[in-house]
């Protein structure tokens, strides 16, 4: 069964749906051949959940704790295994993105669901101690990076918050927090979690969320791209897996569709695409499209998601030095880049001024560091066929790396951009535009042309000079409001909140199963907060030293998830060592990894 298909289209994209997998065809097709076995599968998460409900929050959180050092464990299994699945050299200094965006990330999020979980225990909420703050229409705001010391330092110079949704009170906040964890014997079934097929961390940190913030044990249907996950998996999550809490299985379609629909199963949550994701609601084929007219979905019980979208980098025009153009250039390439450019939130589109003297220079850096990234297979099915579709929409592209499958797609003048901002590439597929004006001007058409042109709500980009963003004062946070994504990163990626455990993940709210853009509910959010809306990740401009000789108070050399960062693998591997067991005395090797970027 397909979870994330290699288009993963919006719904109304006006591009089609590349089905280069099989996806689930929802009770149209025969039971799988395993359907006793999948039968008996679900009853051993039955009894599971029975154990979980008995399951005082001290005895849950020893439970963590396991994990936690089974994971650690089985790290550089993990590590390998993933390695494996997306053919990519071991040797190379990308193996880092694995160590980052696998272990390193679930780890941490281990860390932060125990602390959760202690602060309910003893009657707190787990942001007693969080000073909140306000954004613009009242809401409140929940700090989550830095979550600790250990982070204010490992990640110097990165700030995330989380807004709540208009109308709630700093008390309301405080109190509500805490989810599942405050109704522990409330549980709710067995979920089917529909494993992503790009990121190692997501089916983990999913199954993870759904056990403590919604008490649900877990059905983990791998995408078959992942299918060589499973022992990994095994290994890491053997405490989960022997209390019943979690299973573990492989499968096409046949699986999948059979899965969705068995009674026996109380929710669903998917990663993948709005096609994929219409399908197990409605059905296949046109008996699907006729339910969807009619209102009338197949599937009997709820489902979470989160679909992808078309990522927006909106550029803020200024006077930029040689050597910003160049590391912002380096960014922006690593926002489309990062795992072959197969992430939901790869930055698809930078959006430029018209106004800006600099955007030739800018382009030409953003071409020299597409070009020279380091070369990597192809991995992801369908994706040379997505590229070919690019070059077919838009003859002009530039192609670009060593052998021609990097598209940069200028679409400043008076080509049509409608295909590129309506379909969701999910390959190394880079378009730029262009908008009039400058300042605020610049911004809020910038924001308006996100909002209603883009496909999709789950992560959007700005970069900008610190004194740019200053000067613009109550302005540029208005138009942070009026940005309807589920996270915002100024001056950093949105990758960075996905790596914040703290930090809720998802579209932003408001979709329904007709219209599901990038999906439904959020998911990490080890904090546990109710009723979110959106994390505001703010980074730094420029990079340790330079940040300081330009009054930016940040130690962060060149991030480790860059794609150009030469000590990339050590400094990813050292991160995962230091959330497997956080130290002090761990600190300098880390420090001395990534300067070498």
């Amino acid at each position: 069964m397909t979870t994330t298909e290699p288009a993963k289209m919006n719904s109304g994209s006006t591009a089609p749906a590349h089905l280069s997998e099989p996806v689930p065809t929802s009770g149209n097709v025969e039971d799988p051949k395993n359907a006793r076995e999948l039968d008996a599968v679900i009853a051993e998460l039955a009894a599971g959940e029975k154990t979980w409900a008995q399951m005082a929050l001290p005895a849950r959180i020893k439970l963590l704790g396991r994990t936690h050092a089974s994971v650690a464990r089985a790290a550089e299994q993990w590590v390998d295994a993933a390695v494996k699945a997306k053919n990519l050299d071991p040797d190379s200094q990308l193996v880092g993105e694995e160590w980052i965006s696998g272990p390193y990330i679930v780890l941490s999020s281990l860390l932060a669901l125990q602390h959760s979980l202690s602060a309910v225990a003893a009657g707190e909420s787990p942001i007693a101690k969080a000073k909140l703050g306000t954004a613009p229409g009242g809401r409140v705001t929940v700090p989550v990076l830095p979550a600790n010391a250990y982070e204010a330092l490992l990640l110097h110079g990165f700030t995330a918050e989380v807004w709540m949704k208009p109308g709630l009170s700093a008390n309301e906040v405080r109190s509500n927090a805490g989810l599942g964890a405050r109704r522990p014997k409330e549980t709710d079934g067995v979920g089917l979690v529909l494993g992503a097929g790009n990121i190692t961390s997501i089916p983990p940190l999913d199954v993870l969320y759904e056990l403590i913030a919604h008490n649900r044990v877990s059905l983990l249907k791998l995408n078959p791209v992942m299918d060589g996950m499973l022992a990994a998996y095994t290994a890491a999550f053997k405490p989960l897996i022997e209390l019943g809490l979690l299973r573990v299985v492989i499968g096409g379609g046949d699986v999948g569709g059979y899965l969705a629909h068995n009674p026996a199963i109380s929710h669903v949550h998917i990663t993948g695409s709005a096609a994929t994701h219409d399908v197990v609601v409605w059905g296949a084929g046109d008996a699907g499209r006729q339910r969807k007219a009619a209102n009338t979905p197949l599937l009997d019980k709820p489902i979470t998601s989160e679909l992808g979208g078309v990522a927006p980098v909106i550029v803020m025009p200024g006077r930029w030095s040689k050597a910003d153009l160049k590391f912002q250039a380096q960014h922006v390439a690593t926002q489309r880049l990062h795992n072959g450019g197969y992430n939901c939130i790869a930055g698809q589109i930078v959006v430029m001024s018209k106004d800006w003297p600099q955007k030739e220079e800018f382009l030409q850096q953003l071409r020299e560091a597409i070009a020279e990234a380091p070369s990597r297979a192809p991995w992801y099915p369908g994706s040379d066929l997505r590229v070919g579709q690019a070059s077919t929409s838009y003859p002009k592209a530039e192609k670009l790396g060593a052998n021609g499958m990097r598209l940069l797609v200028d679409i400043r003048a008076d080509e049509d951009a409608s295909t590129m901002l309506t379909t969701e590439y999910f390959s190394p597929v880079l378009g730029v535009i262009e908008l009039p004006g400058t300042g605020q001007a610049f911004l809020d058409a910038a924001v308006d042309s996100a909002n209603t042109e883009f496909v999709g709500t789950l992560g959007a980009n700005i970069l900008g000079q610190p004194h740019a963003i200053k000067a613009l004062g109550a302005g540029f946070e208005e138009a942070l409001a009026r940005l309807h994504y589920g996270t915002i990163a100024v001056n950093a990626w949105t990758g960075v909140g996905f790596l914040t455990s703290g930090a809720p993940w998802g579209a932003f709210p408001g979709h329904t199963l007709e219209a599901v853009s990038s999906g439904i509910g959020v998911v990490h959010n080890a904090f546990l907060l109710d009723d979110t809306e959106r994390t505001i990740v703010r980074g730094p401009f420029r990079p340790f030293p330079r940040s300081f000789a330009h009054g930016e108070f940040a130690l962060f050399p060149k991030p480790p998830w860059f794609v150009s960062a030469r000590s990339a693998k050590k400094t990813g591997r050292l991160l995962a060592g230091f959330a497997a067991k956080p130290s002090w005395a761990k600190m300098p090797a880390v420090f001395i990894s990534a300067f070498r970027a």
